[in-house]
């Protein structure tokens, strides 16, 4: 338990009502500094009263108050949250007479010091930025799953029972003559189903991605292609500009879409050719960058014209296996004139109209099948970092299984262990812990 006591504020100001949040052992103390009622304050009672400047005497606000004694909070520790007003002012002026006497809490810093004391392990504490994070409803459902401990549970029955296959594998190394040859025998079907479970989380850890990080799906396509027109209908509003200007989009524009439930960002970029100025140049080459990078593209083909050449470049982009997914759109359909091109036929085509909404809702629903999958919706993993450590678990039990003896079996398993406890927090590193808080806001 932390020796200092710390404050910050824990809700956005500007609302009806601002929280402040004290934690550690001089809560109490503190909270009696700038807070005034009728009756002393009792754990887990809501008063009435109001903060006070103490050195002043001026009364700030009227307010709520509790405390929250310790070890049944958040934190482990003796907590306290005074609810003010709103106003940015109230709550500046409150946060200053803290200040005078106790620390500012640093971003993360209550989380960490959950985490610390035993309340959350280190994948609940890192559920909790995804919970503030998550800009979808499925992805927002993953995130308090995690912290609900989904995760943890799950790893902590794989480490119990390598710590069950482990202590056998030492017994061995203790009587090699009595047991290691059939400790041996016996290792790869004791490890299978370990190894099976983790290939297993990894598989729809690497599916599920999406909804925690999102996906990335670019718009590429020749000038005048309609990617403009495109990327505000996806959007559902005029947020990128449209001329009948070949090169009126410069740059890449990009927003971020709901398709069933996971977050997707959509890049409008610069109609791909050889740019009539150094301006275009350089938002082609971001448009080209952008297909890269995505998981996505969407090549969007004028319907209108015959295919002209920087649209043929891109299928044949397409067809040499250039992108991860991709899906082909001719656009347009509600002109004269329009029709598609059976060279690309393999694609499948949409015919799209950014005027009438034509193919629009088929066009999303091609890509929720692209992207998300039936491994995605029920996996227990998102996180990078849980899905590399799995890896290397699974790795390390791999080796174990192929081991001649019983001495490097048992390496190998607690390799596996010491993997499987960085997702928890077990052996977890100091230098780790502080990565993984510093993308914290301050007050959580």
């Amino acid at each position: 338990m932390s020796e200092d006591t710390v404050f910050a504020l824990s809700s956005p100001v500007g609302g009806a009502i601002a929280i402040v949040r004290i934690t550690g052992s001089g809560a109490y103390a503190a909270l009696g500094r700038v807070f005034r009622c009728k009756n002393a304050p009792e754990h887990r009672v809501m008063n009435y009263g109001h903060v006070i400047d103490s050195e002043s005497g001026e009364t700030i606000d009227s307010a709520m108050a509790c405390f929250l004694e310790a070890p049944a909070t958040y934190t482990g520790e003796d907590m306290a949250e005074i609810y003010i007003h709103g106003s940015r002012v109230i709550a500046k002026r409150t946060l200053s007479v803290l200040s005078r006497f106790l620390r500012p809490a640093e971003g993360g810093e209550f989380t960490k010091r959950a985490f610390m004391n035993g309340k959350l392990d280190l994948s609940q504490a890192e559920a909790v930025m995804d919970v503030i994070s998550s800009v979808t409803e499925q992805g927002a459902r993953m995130a308090e799953e995690q912290l609900a401990g989904s995760i943890g549970s799950g790893i902590k029955d794989i480490e119990d029972r390598l710590i069950d296959i482990l202590s056998g594998v030492e017994a061995a190394l203790d009587y090699p003559d009595e047991l290691e040859e059939d400790t041996v025998s016996a290792l790869g079907s004791e490890l299978a189903p370990i190894i099976d479970k983790l290939d297993y989380l990894i598989s729809g850890g690497n599916a599920a991605r999406i909804f925690r990080e999102g996906a990335a799906v670019a718009i590429l396509g020749a000038p005048n292609a309609g990617k403009s027109s495109l990327f505000n209908a996806l959007m559902g509003t005029e947020r990128a500009i449209v001329t009948s200007i070949p090169g009126t989009t410069r740059d890449t524009l990009e927003e971020t879409l709901d398709i069933c439930g996971a977050p997707v960002r959509i890049t409008d970029t610069a109609g791909i050719r050889e740019g009539a100025d150094e301006a275009e140049r350089i938002g082609v080459e971001r448009a080209r960058k952008a297909g890269e990078r995505a998981d996505l593209i969407l090549i969007a083909i004028d319907g209108t014209k015959p295919i002209d050449e920087e649209s043929r470049a891109l299928i044949d982009a397409a067809k040499r296996g250039e992108y991860r997914k991709c899906l082909i759109l001719f656009t347009k359909a509600d002109k004269q004139g329009f029709g598609t091109d059976e060279s690309c036929a393999e694609f499948a085509p949409i015919s799209i109209s950014s005027v009438t909404g034509e193919g629009i809702e088929e066009l999303k629903e091609r890509m929720a099948a692209l992207l998300l999958t039936k491994e995605a919706e029920s996996a227990l993993v998102t996180n990078s970092r849980h899905i590399y450590a799995l890896a290397e678990a699974k790795a390390a039990l791999e080796t174990a299984d192929a081991a001649m003896g019983t001495d490097l079996a048992a390496a190998d398993i607690r390799t596996a262990l010491y993997a499987l406890g960085q997702i928890t927090g077990r052996e977890v590193t100091s230098d780790v812990i502080e990565r993984i808080f510093s993308r914290f806001c301050v007050g959580k």
